[in-house]
């Protein structure tokens, strides 16, 4: 005996439930931790100490002899900031010389450019920015970060200063660049995660334009589809009843 088209609908429909269902799941329980904490959490907001302004009444030189006694020829000068480093202005420059990017650190009040960041330097940096009062656990300089790494797509090379803290918080300070860059701890660590299940993104977790997230959104919407398709097929609307009685008879 020939199958019906609603048996074909219900068993599409039953094998593609079936298939999607556990990210469905992963995309359920992600969107519900989104949604059930707070993001200035995660972010480490709440942990993040802001550092003392420096005073006002100093002097300060012109960075254009900064330039000038730069390492390389300077042929675009990208960004110009003055920043606080424990309480001391310093100039970080950056530049591009024949096609690269060179960062300088250079003292703002006396023009003397300066090494990156030391090992101490990165811990009491980390330090004055923790709201808290527990002690470094560790501390690592990364040159390189892999595409599931907690700093990824951040200026390196960096120090990670991980402190003795429930939350597991690790600082991510930029020897380059002389400041704090991430505040990473275990809310934060779960959220990207689920973070990386709702993208499926398992090479680099933040590529919301994958093949296999397109691939798996086309499916799901098929499934709906066929769904309603099945819904339709299997109502006993009145219409439908009367042609059913009609051909009976």
């Amino acid at each position: 005996m020939a199958k019906s088209k609603h048996y074909y609908i219900r068993r599409i429909h039953r094998y593609m439930g079936v298939f999607l269902g556990i990210q469905f799941l992963f995309w359920t329980i992600g969107g519900l931790y989104f949604s059930w904490t707070d993001i200035d959490e995660i972010h480490g907001d709440n942990q993040h100490k802001a550092a003392p302004p420096i005073i006002g009444n100093l002097n300060i030189v012109s960075p254009s002899g900064i330039l000038q006694n730069a390492p390389n020829k300077i042929d675009f000068i990208n960004s110009i900031q003055v920043i606080n480093i424990l309480q001391k202005p310093f100039y970080n420059i950056v530049y591009t010389s024949s096609g690269s990017s060179y960062k300088i650190l250079a003292d703002a009040q006396t023009g003397v450019i300066r090494n990156p960041i030391s090992k101490d330097e990165a811990i009491n940096i980390a330090t004055a920015s923790f709201n808290g009062k527990s002690t470094v656990e560790s501390v690592e300089y990364l040159t390189t970060t892999g595409g599931h790494h907690e700093y990824r797509e951040k200026p390196l090379p960096a120090w990670a200063v991980t402190f003795n803290h429930p939350a597991n918080t690790t600082i991510y300070v930029s020897s380059d660049y002389g400041k704090v860059e991430s505040f990473r701890n275990n809310k934060w660590r779960i959220f990207d995660f689920l973070w990386m299940m709702h993208t499926m993104d398992y090479k680099q977790r933040d590529n919301m334009n994958n093949g296999l997230l397109r691939t798996f959104s086309i499916i799901g919407l098929l499934t709906i589809i066929s769904g309603f398709v099945l819904f339709l097929d299997s109502s006993k609307w009145p219409g439908r009843q009367k042609k059913v009685i009609d051909s009976n008879k």
